[in-house]
């Protein structure tokens, strides 16, 4: 018999976390409610959620802060952020932090349970393909840049990178299509999967964020490239 999914929603309006309860328990998973930040923490530990949804703006403790303290304790478990703050520099200190996934409010719920849909499955699939051998198309050696899939480890001259789970799959879906052109849509639906709701910008700051940390110059790239008025494109 299948284990029910956990979910722990984060929000301090009672009105959003009825409706996620209501659309996630429609879908068979397990809801787990916090309405503040220091409550987030104890059922955080207490229940091991397999995914949390998360609104930034939290009385007690400060939504970053959860954040921050999941990601010491796991660096896989997906993790949404939900929030009114929609200026790219929000989004970029949620994804700096180890956010998976970034929605602003107001918010589709449908939308919303697609999203952790794909952010579940595609865990899952990450997880099954670790603590396996790996073979040759499972590694990338470029001159300076180490790519391992089943390891999902990266290493930028003999130095480990640390990536959140989305820019290690945006890096290795760029990587393993080198010399093609891709589209922020594109991206959204090869990597994210789900361009028919996403938003264009989350593309956008994911390889601003890949290129400070896999780059020697970021302004200057040598593999993640801008063609403009098209998209992006990986080079050796």
């Amino acid at each position: 018999m299948t284990e029910t999914q956990k979910i722990l929603v984060v929000d301090d309006e009672s009105n959003i976390l009825d409706v996620l309860e209501l659309y996630l328990l429609r879908e068979g998973f397990q809801v787990i409610r916090a309405s503040d930040g220091q409550v987030a923490l104890r059922l955080f530990n207490e229940s091991q959620p397999d995914l949390v949804i998360l609104d930034l703006m939290l009385p007690k403790v400060e939504g970053l802060s959860v954040l921050k303290h999941i990601r010491q304790q796991t660096s896989t478990l997906p993790v949404l952020l939900l929030t009114a703050k929609s200026q790219e520099d929000d989004k970029l200190a949620g994804f700096a932090s180890g956010a998976d996934d970034y929605v602003t409010k107001p918010f589709s719920p449908r939308e919303l349970v697609a999203r952790v849909k794909v952010a579940l499955r595609r865990n899952q699939e990450a997880q099954k393909g670790s603590g396996k051998t790996t073979p040759k198309d499972e590694v990338i050696n470029l001159e300076g840049l180490y790519v391992n899939r089943t390891a999902r480890k990266v290493e930028v001259n003999g130095k480990p990178v640390e990536l959140t789970a989305k820019e290690f799959d945006l890096l290795w879906f760029l990587a393993t299509n080198q010399g093609q052109v891709f589209s922020r849509e594109q991206l959204l639906d090869r990597v994210w999967d789900y361009s028919f709701f996403g938003e264009m910008s989350t593309v956008t700051v994911h390889i601003r964020r890949l290129r400070e940390k896999v780059e020697a110059d970021p302004m200057r790239p040598r593999h993640i490239k801008t063609v403009w008025g098209v998209g992006y494109k990986f080079e050796q």
